[in-house]
Formats: C-alpha cells, sequence, structure tokens
C-alpha cells in the first residue's frame, strides 16, 4: 500500500535520556535527510553526522541509518536519527523534520504501514505492543514468539486446511451424480474432528498466552476477619493491606500486581461479606460484588470453625458464572493439616494463612486451575479477541461437524466452514474491518 504521507515521531520515551531517536518513513525520506544532515547515506549503515537547521547551523550531533524500501520495518523508505535524548534538543531536531515537509504520526501509524505493506500480520503487529509492555520474563519471550509468527503460523494452517475442506465439500455439493459420496465416505468427518482437537490445542495455549498478557484478576472474599487481607499481604510479599483484630477493617477496594512464578496476578481484597447499618461499610461491601463480578476467580476465605450452615448462607451471596475456591483458613486452630480436595461445591483448601501452612497448595492450584504452565513451550501472547475468535471458529466448525453427522447436509456444511475460516482470519487480519485497525493501533505508543 502506498502512503502519500511521511511520517516522523520521537520514538525514545518522554524526559532526559543519554539518546533520543526520531524516526521517519515515508517517500520524502531520502529529500529529508539531504536537506538535515551534511553527508550522504549509504543503506544500512550506521554515520555519524551534524543535524542542521534551516540556516545550516547545527542543531546536534549523532548517527543517521537509512534504510531503503522494502527492506524496512515499515516497508517504505526509514531514516532513523539517533542524538543526544534531552527533550529540548529532540523537540527543535523533530520540528525541523516536520518543517521539511513530514507529519507527526499517529500512535502505533509506524507498526500500522508495517502490516499494510505485509511486513508482519496483525497478530505480530499486536505482539509489538505487547513486546513492550511485557511485565514478566516469560510474557517477553512469549511475545518474541507472536512476532515471529508462531501464532500466525498455526492459525495459517487451521485456515489452509479450512479452505481445502471447503473444496471438498463444495465438490461434493457440485457433483452429485458422481458415484462416491464424498460427504458420507468418512473422509470430511474425520478431518474435521482432527480439526476440532488442533483448535482445542490452540484454544489452550492461547488462553496460556492472554493470562501472560493481561494477568488473571483474582478476587479475595468472605466475612471480616477471614483472613483476606493476610492473604494478600502473604501472596504479595510485603504489607499491602492493614491487618488488625477489629472486625470490618478494610472497607474500599485494594488491588495489588504480583507475580506468581511468572504469571501476572491482579489481586483484589474487598469488604468482609456481612449485614451492616454503617453507610461506609455498606458501599464497601457493594463494591465488593461488584469487584466479584467482573473477576476471572473468587477465593472464598473462610474461618475453618465456621458453621456449615454459615458458609452455605455466605456462598449464596456469591455471582453466578464465576468459579469460587473455598478456602478454610485458620487451620491452625484446630490442629489440622492442610489439604486440598474436590467437594459438591467445587475445590476446598485448608490452610494457616499466619502459618504458612497450605500456602503452596494454594498458589500451585491458583496456576493449574488457568492452565498455566511455566515450563510451556511456544507458548505466544494472545488477546481476548484471538480468543472470542478461536471459539466462534471452534462453534462453526462443531456445527459443521453436526450438520454432516445428522444431515448430511453438505451446503449447511460449507456455510459454517465458510464462517469459521473468516473468524480464524480475523486473527492475522486478512478479513479485519477498519474500525478494529484503529482500535488496534491507538493503543500503541507514539514512534511505533
Amino acid at each position: 500500500m502506498l502512503n502519500t504521507e511521511t511520517i516522523a515521531a520521537i520514538a525514545t520515551p518522554s524526559g532526559n535520556g543519554g539518546v533520543g531517536i526520531i524516526r521517519i518513513s515515508g517517500t520524502l525520506v531520502l529529500d529529508i535527510a539531504s536537506k538535515l544532515l551534511s553527508k550522504s547515506l549509504p543503506p544500512r549503515t550506521a554515520v555519524y553526522t551534524p543535524f542542521l537547521d534551516e540556516s545550516g547551523e547545527t542543531i546536534d550531533s549523532g548517527v543517521a541509518i537509512y534504510f531503503p524500501n522494502p527492506n524496512s520495518y515499515t516497508g517504505e523508505d526509514v531514516l532513523e536519527l539517533q542524538g543526544h535524548g534531552g527533550a529540548v534538543v529532540l523537540d527543535m531536531l523533530l520540528r525541523r523534520v516536520l518543517a521539511l515537509g513530514a507529519t507527526h504520526a499517529r500512535a502505533g501509524e509506524f507498526t500500522e504501514r508495517a502490516f499494510l505493506n505485509n511486513k508482519l500480520d496483525l497478530a505480530q503487529a499486536e505482539a509489538v505492543a505487547d513486546l513492550i509492555n511485557s511485565t514478566t520474563e516469560q510474557s517477553v519471550r512469549s511475545a518474541q514468539k507472536s512476532m515471529q509468527g508462531v501464532f500466525s503460523t498455526q492459525i495459517h494452517e487451521l485456515v489452509e486446511e479450512l479452505t481445502q475442506l471447503r473444496v471438498y465439500v463444495e465438490a461434493a455439493i457440485d457433483f452429485v451424480d458422481e458415484e462416491i459420496d464424498f460427504l458420507s465416505d468418512g473422509v470430511i468427518e474425520w478431518r474435521l474432528q482432527a480439526l476440532l482437537n488442533r483448535l482445542e490445542q490452540i484454544q489452550s495455549t492461547a488462553q496460556q498466552g492472554r493470562l501472560l498478557r493481561d494477568g488473571m484478576t483474582l478476587v479475595l472474599a468472605g466475612k471480616p476477619n477471614a483472613g483476606k487481607s493476610s492473604l494478600l499481604n502473604a501472596l504479595a510479599g510485603h504489607d499491602a493491606a492493614i491487618v488488625t483484630d477489629i472486625a470490618g477493617t478494610t472497607r474500599d477496594v485494594l488491588r495489588e500486581r504480583i507475580q506468581l512464578d511468572g504469571m501476572p496476578l491482579h489481586i483484589i481484597d474487598t469488604a468482609g461479606l456481612r449485614d451492616s447499618d454503617n453507610i461506609v461499610e455498606q458501599e464497601g461491601i457493594r463494591r465488593a460484588h461488584a469487584e466479584m463480578a467482573k473477576a476471572d476467580l473468587i477465593l472464598l476465605l473462610i474461618d475453618a470453625r465456621e458453621s456449615e450452615t454459615e458458609i452455605e448462607k455466605l456462598s449464596t451471596t456469591l455471582p453466578t458464572g464465576v468459579e469460587v475456591i473455598r478456602v478454610y483458613n485458620k487451620i491452625d486452630l484446630l490442629q489440622r493439616s492442610p489439604e486440598i480436595h474436590l467437594t459438591e461445591n467445587g475445590i476446598a483448601i485448608y490452610v494457616s494463612i499466619k502459618t504458612g501452612l497450605g500456602l503452596d497448595l494454594l498458589t500451585a492450584h491458583l496456576k493449574k486451575s488457568v492452565g498455566f504452565n511455566t515450563s510451556a513451550e511456544n507458548v505466544f501472547i494472545a488477546r481476548r479477541r484471538h480468543l472470542e475468535a478461536l471459539k466462534a471458529g471452534h462453534e462453526f466448525v462443531e456445527q459443521a461437524l453436526s450438520q454432516l453427522q445428522n444431515a448430511l447436509a453438505g451446503e449447511l456444511v460449507a456455510e459454517d466452514l465458510r464462517q469459521a475460516q473468516q473468524h480464524l482470519a480475523e486473527i492475522t487480519g486478512e478479513f479485519t474491518s477498519d474500525d478494529l485497525l484503529g482500535k488496534i493501533f491507538s493503543s500503541f505508543c507514539i514512534g511505533k
């Protein structure tokens, strides 16, 4: 895609630093270089040169590198100016570049042009932003895998298989008079089932990639003095919350971001759940319920000495549709050993937050419950939109298999496969609306 505008932006963070970089991309790059620099630029060679203003005076001196199209990040002519990182000198240099005909780049416009010029697909483009914003070593490695095309390759393979299946099915529709019944010979059914299995594997990996990117939102709920704030402090490794023997110490929502063996966790401590006439406490309880409704997982903290009647009464106040793990605290007061087991109400974990007994069982289960594996290979960064597209693709393939098995309805099978193909192709940007592109690239930083 030919862009008529040449864009420029400061590519390094704001503030003062040792080095500052200005990136320029577009058809005017060589013209700008001839007026801005005192030396000619051979391709892909670092050249030390003064950067000149309109009167020929030196604004700064540094390194200039010219990347001719199409072998550049954007696929266009690109010039990078690496000078001193002072905010004023960078601003002066950028104003000079803009005066020579460039326009200020929008957020993410360099990477957007790389996508539009087929230098990388949409999943790889998103991985650029994810790499910049990574908060753990594993998320960095996973973002790199996405940038290198690990995720995209798997999606392309699925789309190619769907294309071949569509050809097979539509041939069966078009040649109904042939002696071989393509729809009932078992080949399509077998390939659809294999495709479903592959989709489920990729969905599982993508879910872990989504957790690496976004983190898991974990809400701590329970009665006052059940140990919610103590658990927050234990997981965070410092005194993030005030802990006292006075019931109702936590009135507001308290948030803490931590890493659990490389898995980002957003832990939310909430007000104790109980009937109260206090207006402030009532508001805290209302906020607690609001946070629980948005959680990925709820840890219901229970005093291990609490009666089952009270526990069940408390459980009825929790939102439906969110997984709940019951954590029975204070087992040291009952001389009970830590354990984890499955009950009719779900997982129950017995711990003593004060002594640390059983906390290893809890953290191990947290990772297991979301499919997190610190030793997993080829985990790529994924976003919610990727999971939604994979889910939709899976549903249409399942529907196609059902149509084939129950009705041998070739036309309906073909349409379901077309829908599945389109949803999966949205991940890499083969079928993508302009609105989605605008939303994705606007989340990037200026200069990238």
